[in-house]
């Protein structure tokens, strides 16, 4: 297996993609990471995760860091002025022209947690690239959160919307890596948009005020599969998911709730659904044969 580092030049910022590759002329497959992290999510340099089980499988496989994230330059800090309106009009369509350039098949979008809601308002904000796309599939990826129990108070009620913005204020972006929050920093406008878009509401950009939630309501989907974990009570619960499914008016989408009861080797949470050893055999086999069925 091969790895190199991409870079793309906007402006000041260097958007850093990740490529991973057994064989040449494989179908492309772009993955992207949520918020507070970044596309080690996905992959390490000795050749674990879902990109590399991917690129095992015969794909070309392409892993973006958000401007600002992972290997991106310059890091996020105080002056960092950019946020989602920034990752959906200019960083997700940078990475996809890039692939495209390198190899101009129809491509597979996955996403990790807020990934998918940055992938879903891409598509809806720019149906045009409906057609080079086969698929999507979402981790964990909820919009608005709406479950209610002691892991959703501590990280969304606490966390998210009282310590986060406290932390902000102080160094004047989120430092989550270094208080453990994390593992990527978000900036002061990314944590504001994504707090407006969590709460019950419309979805809405704060920016320029697209209103996604109807343009995702007017465009046929791609093949879609949402999977989220039995132990994720917070940050992709099952009931949250499906919202976010309904919101998109995407009535085609299959949805695998991990567990144990289901079937699965874990009652996977919202990370180890893509870190866990056993990931591989349990639920990564059955994605791979999706994606070369949609191929």
């Amino acid at each position: 297996m091969q790895q190199e580092s991409l870079f793309i030049t906007d402006n000041e910022q260097q958007l850093h993609l990740r490529h991973i590759w057994q064989r040449p002329g494989g179908v492309p497959i772009f993955l992207l990471h949520g918020t507070i992290e970044n596309g080690f999510i996905f992959y390490s340099e000795k050749g674990k995760g879902l990109a590399c089980f991917l690129a095992e499988q015969g794909f070309d496989v392409y892993v973006g860091d958000l401007r600002g994230r992972g290997k991106s330059t310059p890091l996020i800090n105080a002056q960092s002025c950019f946020g989602q309106y920034e990752a959906i009009t200019r960083d997700i369509p940078l990475f996809l022209e890039k692939i495209q350039l390198l190899n101009p098949q129809k491509i597979h979008l996955i996403a990790h947690s807020w990934g998918g809601v940055l992938l879903a308002s891409f598509l809806a904000r720019y149906p045009q690239w409906l057609d080079k796309v086969l698929s999507q599939t979402c981790f964990g990826t909820k919009r608005v959160v709406t479950a209610k129990n002691l892991e959703s108070f501590v990280k969304i009620g606490l966390i998210w919307r009282y310590i986060a913005p406290l932390l902000v204020k102080r160094h004047g972006y989120l430092d989550a890596k270094k208080y453990r929050l994390g593992a990527d920093n978000e900036t002061k406008q990314s944590l504001q948009e994504s707090l407006a878009w969590v709460k019950p509401g419309h979805w809405r950009d704060r920016y320029d005020g697209f209103d996604y939630q109807q343009a995702a309501n007017a465009i046929t989907w791609p093949p879609t599969w949402h999977f989220t974990g039995s132990k994720d009570q917070a940050l992709g619960h099952a009931q949250d998911v499906q919202l976010f499914i309904d919101e998109c008016g995407n009535t085609q989408a299959k949805f695998s709730l991990l567990s144990k009861q289901a079937g699965n080797l874990v009652d996977y949470d919202h990370i180890n659904i893509l870190t866990h050893p056993l990931a591989v055999e349990d639920h990564f086999l059955p994605l791979a044969q999706w994606l070369k069925d949609k191929s």
